[in-house]
């Protein structure tokens, strides 16, 4: 299981996914001394040392993210069943790309309410997890076409 190149790269994505929950999506400091901070779990606002936090409905990115790293996971389980490990591949690019979608929804939606703000390193980390699980796919459909080949020699 490790010696296979493709574990690498589903462990750097189910890596990526969880740091992504930790890590600011949206951010924007106001002259006024107000902050606002938006992570895939919650929206926090903190001004005069009061931090306020809302979950719902921001939630849904981490929800996402874990789904997609739990696939993942699962996913380096299966190496022994290589067709059922791209069918979850392909599943788990599905929950990746609603991370990344959800993310920017709700990032342009604070752009939009807020007239300003930059992006953070939580909207970007899930693409290198998009690109490590396309990487890890390519290599799990050249194992099983070596398989093949090899099969059919005998």
């Amino acid at each position: 299981m490790w010696q296979r190149i493709q574990t690498v790269f589903l462990i750097i994505a189910i890596g990526s996914l969880l740091t992504t929950i930790f890590l600011p999506i949206w951010v924007l400091q106001e002259t006024s001394g107000k902050a606002h901070a938006l992570y895939a779990l919650h929206y926090s606002t903190l001004e005069n040392g009061v931090k306020t936090t809302i979950y719902f409905p921001y939630s849904i990115t981490a929800i996402l993210a874990l789904a997609a790293a739990t696939l993942a996971f699962v996913e380096v389980g299966k190496y022994k069943d290589r067709l059922l490990q791209m069918k979850i591949g392909a599943l788990n690019s599905l929950f990746m790309a609603g991370t990344i979608g959800s993310a920017v929804f709700f990032a342009n939606q604070m752009l939009k309410t807020f007239n300003g703000g930059h992006y953070g390193w939580g909207l970007w980390v899930p693409g290198l997890a998009v690109l490590c699980n396309l990487i890890a796919n390519r290599l799990i459909r050249r194992d099983e076409r070596l398989v093949r080949d090899s099969e059919r020699l005998r």
